[in-house]
């Protein structure tokens, strides 16, 4: 059976006593998005510039993990 490469990694990652957010990069677009989650609550969005444009990595570099 082949591995199954990760379609989604953590890119960032920061805890509060509340609970926590993350950045999530999606490998196949590069998408990055604000993940929450805590105190039964939780939550998922695109991460934007200063500019309101959605931030995008370059798939290139996710290829090679």
């Amino acid at each position: 059976m082949a591995k199954r490469e990760k379609r989604f990694v953590v890119k960032e990652d920061q805890s509060f006593y509340f609970g926590a957010l993350m950045v999530v990069v999606d490998t196949a677009t590069g998408v990055n998005y604000l993940v929450t989650y805590g105190n039964g609550a939780s939550g998922v969005t695109p991460l934007l510039d200063s500019a309101g444009n959605v931030v995008v990595d370059s798939t290139a570099q996710y290829a090679a993990e």
